[in-house]
């Protein structure tokens, strides 16, 4: 089934509950570390139905559904993607590494540590930790991350958007 934005917007929770448990999610996860932009958490929710990935983690800072600014940008796919609520990055990525066997879980930050995200192996089931928007993923999570991936920068802006960056990483990945 595939519905155009409008479609999305206007469907009732209560019509797809039954939907929801047909589609084919990937062993792929999404952290967002204090992300601040409600417009931004939209688009990765877009994004995360687009790849039908198997759940977000929100954490601290982030704001939650139901938000008529996620719900807008994210053309309500936020009805359709599962998420979960934490309090940390560092509570999100024990507890997958609790629940999901042999999960690989991959920051994409630019750090001394990272390499180009061209150049890494992504072996499912595997988590994408992003941070804010303007400080990052925190040094508490990353050191808890299996590897950190950047993405070049070739002129004078030090980086992308974090929905941008997520997008350009998970569709190499997959």
């Amino acid at each position: 089934m595939k519905l155009n934005a409008k479609q999305l917007r206007d469907v009732d929770e209560k019509e797809i509950t039954d939907k929801l448990m047909t589609i084919k999610r990937r062993p792929l996860y999404f952290i967002l570390e204090n992300i601040y932009d409600t417009y931004n958490i939209g688009g990765l929710f877009r994004l995360a139905d687009a790849l039908a990935i198997k759940k977000i983690y929100l954490c601290g800072q982030t704001e939650t559904p139901p938000n008529s600014r996620i719900s807008k940008s994210s053309v309500g796919t936020d009805k359709w993607v599962p998420w979960e609520y934490t309090s940390t990055a560092v509570e999100a990525v024990s507890s997958i590494r609790y629940k999901v066997s042999g999960i690989n879980v991959i920051a994409i930050e630019q750090s001394p540590k990272a390499i180009d995200y061209r150049k890494f192996y992504y072996k499912e089931p595997v988590a994408f930790v992003v941070g804010h928007e303007t400080s990052g993923v925190s040094k508490e999570a990353l050191k808890l991350c299996d590897q950190i991936v950047e993405i070049p920068m070739f002129g004078v802006n030090r980086s992308l958007n974090v929905m941008v960056s997520l997008a350009i990483v998970l569709y190499q990945a997959v």
